[in-house]
């Protein structure tokens, strides 16, 4: 009985190769896929998961489609911070309103209505208008979490603040031409201050009138 041939192991491989291009090619030129990259699932838990991809570790949201960060600002020039207990750091820490995205009944939440949920339950202000500002990597190295910074004006009282059940968070209402000594102050007591917050001083100082 004849055999087959033998084909080199280069040459299978190569074959392999090239098809896989093209049906990476195929997918590709009809917006299907981006990359044929997988990630790969070593946790999941209610709130993040830890991925790798070609090697990476990175955390990721489990639970939420985004992070929002709030830049309230009143009509009398004062900024709002917040300060809360974190327990990653065992302490409180000083920053701005912030929450998640369609962590809760509506998983289609908009970064905006986010922001307006987040500002009123944890300040008690409302917002007659929400800006989005700028969205950016929170921690490039070690999160595909993307932090949407939104500025809020037009600010009315509404309710206590606070948080929810979960939280307790005390409200800062701090004169802008004041809040450089007030963060310097706090930082001389040892507490910890949310580098976000300066990034907002920054875009506050830099935006025209």
């Amino acid at each position: 009985m004849e055999t087959a041939p033998l084909v080199p192991a280069n040459r299978i491989i190569g074959e392999i190769y090239s098809l896989e291009d093209t049906i990476c090619a195929v997918y590709q030129s009809q917006g299907k896929i981006e990359s044929m990259t997988q990630d790969i699932t070593h946790f999941k838990g209610r709130y993040l998961s830890l991925l790798e991809r070609d090697g990476w570790e990175f955390a990721s949201r489990s639970n939420a489609s985004g992070v929002v960060v709030i830049i309230p600002v009143t009509a009398a020039g004062e900024i709002i911070l917040v300060e809360q207990y974190r327990k990653p750091v065992g302490t409180t820490v000083i920053e701005l309103p912030a929450g998640l995205v369609g962590d809760h009944v509506d998983p289609d939440e908009s970064i905006l209505s986010a922001a307006g949920r987040e500002l009123e339950e944890e300040t008690g202000f409302s917002a007659a208008s929400l800006e989005l500002l700028m969205n950016c990597p929170s921690s490039a190295g070690m999160s595909d979490e993307i932090v949407s910074f939104v500025l809020a004006s037009g600010l009315e009282r509404v309710g206590p603040g606070g948080g929810d059940e979960s939280e307790e968070i005390e409200v800062h209402v701090i004169p802008l031409q004041e809040v450089d000594g007030w963060l310097k102050r706090q930082q001389a007591e040892g507490k910890p201050m949310d580098p976000k917050i300066y990034a907002a001083l920054y875009w506050l100082n830099s935006k025209p009138e």
